[in-house]
């Protein structure tokens, strides 16, 4: 769904209009008070979702563009309003954005950083999208989140737990509702110290790159704190899909627990291998051997199959909440597509009506007003409880989930179930956190 008038930015950031006899797009025109990139001049609003429908993490993508079909539909009055009406903000009215109906383009990252941005690239200047949203990859969030960044348009970001994403890498045009690493973290050790007790020897495999980095220094942080010994880290390739080679060191290390910084079709395949190679039935210095995944999903979990029972980890927002928030999506979301929301389905619809209401309270699309509507906003009735899009860094603060793989579930959705909703309070940080040290926010980009 390409918009013709609206303005190409070949290139980004320079102030030039190069090659003669290019005409100057829409946006540098006198008639705009303040010009910003694809500024909407119709009676439409073309928002970008851009997600990965192929590679190691599609099943994520393919519920994220369920969801965010689904939050098009109810911004543009359609359906049962789904959160909507929950939302304690009610700037929005089911007749679009600022009276504009809203439509969108998708693209497919394959979680990979290149691929991501030029597809998000290609959103903005041949599609005029004037935000874009998606991933589930935080090398892809990064990487989007700095086009963006330059091209002058908001970003808000999908599934991206890293914390480089609101720490070094972070960007004022960028905002991230998913909770991070130092979260899960925060969150999950106490729960495993009274599971597992405080004398315990890890050994860490840990995708390559900056998520996996950032995970395993937080879970690693959070449980030596309690009293574990970490034994070996490992890395593996984000591509990997046999894992026998990294478990079989595991066995002689003298570690009693595995944790695997793994996400997506790499933790699906890794936790099969340890399972394999018996793991699970071990006893190791007189203990139990046992395996954490710190960061899981129901779609996860599905793919384990029996291999995620019992395994502990944290998520950011289940189906199975009571909250009215939860119900009213859930619904939604089942009554369209038949079964219940993953994580990955709620974190993209709540980004999106986040940004609608931004740019209703701003009465403006400029990503400068967006920006400054969502820094210090304070909301709830979107199924995490109370939350904070703070302002310093632009990380959302929200209650966590401790969850653990079913025993005995129910169906093919019921495999979690949560143990612990850890309060807000228990993890959050100082912006200044080193673990979040490095980079800076900068100032927001309007584009023209």
């Amino acid at each position: 769904m390409s918009k013709t008038t609206l303005s190409r930015r070949g290139l980004l950031r320079t102030g030039a209009v190069a090659g003669a006899g290019v005409a100057l797009p829409t946006i540098f025109t006198a008639s705009s008070a303040r010009a910003f990139t694809n500024e909407p001049t119709g009676g439409s609003v073309t928002l970008g979702f851009n997600v990965p429908q192929t590679g190691p993490y599609a099943d994520e993508g393919a519920d994220e563009l369920r969801a965010y079909e689904l939050a098009v539909e109810h911004l543009n009055g359609g359906g049962d309003g789904g959160m909507l009406s929950t939302f304690s903000s009610k700037a929005l009215d089911g007749t679009g954005i600022l009276g504009k109906k809203v439509e969108y383009v998708t693209g497919d990252t394959q979680t990979k950083s290149d691929a991501a941005r030029a597809s998000a690239k290609s959103m903005i200047e041949k599609d005029g999208a004037i935000m874009i949203t998606g991933g589930s990859s935080s090398g892809v969030a990064v990487a989007v989140q700095g086009l963006c960044q330059e091209a002058g348009v908001i970003f808000m970001a999908g599934l991206t737990h890293s914390n480089d994403t609101t720490g070094k890498d972070k960007k004022a045009n960028g905002f991230r509702h998913f909770f991070n690493a130092y979260m899960s973290g925060a969150a999950l050790a106490p729960v495993l110290a009274k599971a597992y007790g405080g004398d315990r020897k890890a050994y860490h495999l840990t995708a390559d790159y900056t998520w996996g980095w950032t995970q395993e220094e937080s879970i690693k942080a959070a449980t030596e704190a309690l009293g574990w010994e970490t034994i070996e880290t490992v890395k593996t390739p984000l591509a990997q899909t046999d894992f026998s080679s990294y478990i079989a060191p595991v066995l002689n290390s003298g570690a009693d627990v595995l944790v695997l910084n793994h996400y997506g079709g790499n933790m699906v395949n890794s936790l099969t291998n340890a399972v394999q190679f018996g793991l699970r039935e071990k006893q190791v210095n007189g203990k139990n051997f046992e395996i954490v995944v710190p960061l899981f999903s129901r779609l996860m979990a599905r793919g384990a199959g029996e291999n995620i029972k019992g395994i502990l980890g944290s998520t950011n927002w289940h189906w199975s909440l009571q909250d009215d928030g939860t119900k009213a999506f859930v619904k939604s979301f089942g009554t369209k597509y038949g079964f219940p929301p993953s994580q990955a389905a709620h974190t993209c619809y709540v980004q999106t009506l986040l940004y609608a209401d931004a740019v209703q309270r701003a009465g403006s699309f400029d990503p400068c007003a967006v920006a400054e509507a969502l820094e210090g906003f304070e909301f709830d009735g979107l199924g995490n409880g109370p939350t904070l899009y703070r302002a310093e860094d632009h990380q959302c603060f929200k209650d966590v989930l401790v969850v653990r793989g079913k025993e005995n579930p129910t169906s093919e959705f019921d495999l979690l179930e949560v143990v612990e909703i850890t309060p807000r309070g228990q993890v959050e940080y100082a912006p200044d956190h080193p673990m979040f040290a490095g980079g800076a926010l900068g100032s927001c980009n309007p584009g023209a």
